[in-house]
């Protein structure tokens, strides 16, 4: 098989394949072999049809159509792998020539020929990373976050009681709602409970429910969030059946015991202070990985593929049922331009820095993965292996290695000049090299973050 690459732009070329008579011969026989299996002709059983009677029965072009059908996507796959290209998207693929009808085809008569365009990873240069700087925010653990921190977990051992006064910020209210559009009942709730400034039902509601007793009703205006007529402004009118606060326990020694391991307030202050000092430092590792990421991305051209682009929003907003949504749809396009440019960058830096992902990196994340979407392990990691998408999630797992890889060759200071470890968050070069040798001793194969990219599908005639 001969193949030549055209580079159109720099996201996208036209590949050009030339596949011999030898090379597409076992798909016309597998062809033949397939159409007997579904064709009845009298005295011959199914299966058992020779080519000779299919090619009079069913037609030679058919047959042909079959097999090239069947073998194309192979080929492109091949010629894909020849050229290293990066496929993103669905290619737009053209046969424009077919072995001839008659007989078996030699030279050029027996040629299958196509060709493919497909949108392609562009080529990028990322500057060099040794040569930036990063300056996160001080660690400082000051009283208010470990009396804020201890406010939390008496709120968790809190009650609620009853209170007559309006309704204030924190409180819970019990309501029953009533939503009209043109004085037609659309939808309605009674007794659900909803805490005031949680924000997380209909907008306004904070508003309308501060300063509300129980027995009072009040109405407002708002766009509702779901069903049938979501989006649409509805009257909605409250009403307030009872207004509770949360009243919390007395942070004593006797608190501590019911909340903690320790026996003392002193004690749990303490380790909340040591808690709070842990996340703080989390957080610079993350500030850290955001602010090299917008760095590289700021000194890097990335041309981003438009069609790849295009396909996400269309798929996105199909989702939604909100194909017509030009100004949702400009919002989404500039989302999913963004994060393309983002795995361009990091699949780029994953093969500057020879990334590998080794089955353990590999099993924590799929593992991970599950818990939020709340499936068992097991049954996930068996889903996402039916579904063809574990080269995606090495791909994801190696993108984020290839950031904390980039981390431990950056400077990374605190706004008072100090040098910042982020070893805990980060890992080593050390702790990688001991962890692939015990993957080699243990002889598990490691899976290693090669230039193939999974495609969006595979081509058909």
């Amino acid at each position: 098989m001969k193949s030549a690459v055209e580079t159109l732009d720099a996201t996208k070329v036209k590949l050009t394949v030339e596949v011999p008579y030898d090379e597409l011969k076992p798909s016309i026989d597998h062809a033949y072999q397939h159409i007997a299996e579904q064709v009845t002709v009298p005295g011959f059983r199914k299966g058992k049809v020779p080519p000779r009677i299919i090619d009079q029965r069913v037609g030679r072009v058919a047959v042909i159509e079959h097999a090239v059908n069947e073998g194309l996507s192979g080929f492109y796959a091949e010629a894909v792998r020849e050229n290293k290209l990066r496929p993103m998207g669905q290619p737009a693929v053209e046969v424009t020539k077919i072995p001839a009808l008659e007989g078996t085809p030699t030279g050029a008569d027996g040629e299958l020929h196509f060709t493919a365009e497909v949108e392609v990873r562009p080529e990028i240069t990322i500057p060099s990373i040794e040569a930036i700087a990063l300056t996160v925010d001080d660690i400082e653990v000051t009283d208010a976050d470990v009396t804020e921190r201890l406010d939390a977990l008496r709120e968790r051992f809190g009650t609620l009681v009853g209170v007559d006064r309006p309704a204030v910020e924190g409180d819970f209210v019990v309501l029953d709602l009533d939503a009209t559009i043109d004085g037609e009942t659309v939808d309605s709730v009674s007794g659900t409970s909803y805490r005031v400034g949680s924000g997380n039902m209909l907008e306004g509601l904070d508003e309308a429910v501060t300063g509300l007793s129980a027995g009072e009703t009040t109405t407002f205006e708002a766009a509702l969030a779901g069903g049938e007529r979501a989006g649409e402004q509805a009257q909605v009118s409250i009403t307030a059946t009872t207004v509770k606060e949360r009243e919390l326990p007395t942070a004593d020694d006797d608190f501590a015991q019911l909340a903690s391991e320790f026996d003392t307030l002193a004690e749990l202050t303490a380790d909340l202070r040591e808690q709070v000092a842990r996340i703080k430092a989390s957080n610079q590792a993350v500030q850290a990985r955001d602010l090299l990421l917008a760095q590289l991305i700021g000194a890097t051209e990335i041309p981003v593929p438009q069609g790849v682009v295009e396909a996400e929003v269309t798929r996105h907003l199909e989702s939604e049922g909100r194909l017509e949504d030009a100004e949702h749809r400009v919002e989404v396009g500039e989302q999913a331009t963004t994060a393309l440019r983002n795995q361009i960058l990091l699949d780029t830096l994953a093969e500057n820095l020879e990334i590998k992902v080794n089955q353990n990196e590999l099993l924590d994340f799929l593992v991970s993965a599950s818990r939020q979407y709340g499936m068992d392990p097991n049954t996930f990691i068996q889903t996402v292996d039916q579904q063809g998408q574990i080269p995606s999630m090495v791909a994801e797992v190696a993108r984020s290695k290839a950031l904390a890889v980039a981390l431990r060759k950056v400077e990374v200071k605190d706004g008072a000049g100090n040098v910042v470890d982020l070893s805990e968050f980060i890992g080593t070069d050390a702790e990688d090299a001991i962890e692939a040798l015990a993957a080699a001793h243990d002889d598990e194969s490691d899976i290693i973050f090669d230039d193939e990219q999974p495609t969006a599908s595979e081509p058909t005639l």
